[in-house]
């Protein structure tokens, strides 16, 4: 089955998580809009088909198109060897996924607080007591669960690597970019996280994947942003 993943060409974003699991699975794929013409046709498939999604990432595989990421990766997970086979499994990798989601999102607003239509610099003050929250409480919470999750394990699952570890790999990746210090503070306390980081950065295709130019380096125009300023 050909896949096409459509995502904006110049960031990470979430586009990048589904990213990570189509190159673990060693899957061919067409990163659509950073091809010729490729924003147009992106725009353009937004609104075709029976089952248009609301916005990037989203995949055309086959006849299906799929968006969120969360469910992009359920079904890629399923199809590829990167989700458990029973159905208890599946359930909690992507209980899994979209806790992570949750982090993502919380990680956006810290400089975006106010209003997404707003630049940053318009809501300076905002962010700056949202960023505040999120590294002193929210970031210790969710990193501190996962570290609970994983324990001793080798990946949150067990032996096996799933969708969900190539996202927490993202998610810490993304974390030690914005908020390198708080980042760290917490890192520190959970050993096995830094470890699952880099299990999976030595994965021979990830480490192929990450050291290439289909590796769209961290920018401010992402979800993870660095603002100095931000990282207390």
């Amino acid at each position: 089955m050909a896949y096409e993943l459509h995502y904006w060409p110049s960031l990470q974003g979430r586009g990048e998580f589904v990213r990570l699991a189509l190159e673990e699975a060693g899957i061919d794929y067409a990163d659509v809009a950073r091809g010729p013409h490729g924003v147009d046709k992106l725009m353009a498939a937004l609104k075709e088909g029976p089952t248009p999604p609301f916005a990037p990432p989203f995949l055309r595989a086959g006849d299906l198109t799929i968006g969120q990421t969360s469910t992009i990766l359920m079904f890629l997970g399923e199809r590829h060897g990167l989700a458990p086979q029973d159905a208890a499994g599946r359930l909690w990798t992507q209980q899994l996924q979209l806790t992570i989601a949750d982090v993502v999102a919380e990680a956006h607003e810290t400089h975006h607080p106010a209003g997404m239509n707003l630049y940053y610099e318009d809501q300076k003050p905002e962010a700056l007591r949202r960023a505040q929250e999120f590294t002193s409480a929210r970031i210790p919470k969710f990193l501190g669960y996962f570290a609970r999750v994983l324990d001793e394990k080798e990946y949150l699952l067990g032996q096996d690597v799933t969708y969900a570890d190539l996202s927490l790999f993202q998610l810490l990746e993304g974390l030690n970019y914005a908020f390198p210090k708080a980042t760290a503070r917490v890192l520190a306390e959970h050993p096995q996280l830094e470890a699952l980081r880099r299990r999976v950065a030595e994965r021979p295709r990830i480490a192929a994947y990450l050291g290439s130019e289909r590796r769209i380096p961290f920018n401010e125009e992402g979800i993870f942003r660095h603002y100095p300023e931000l990282d207390t």
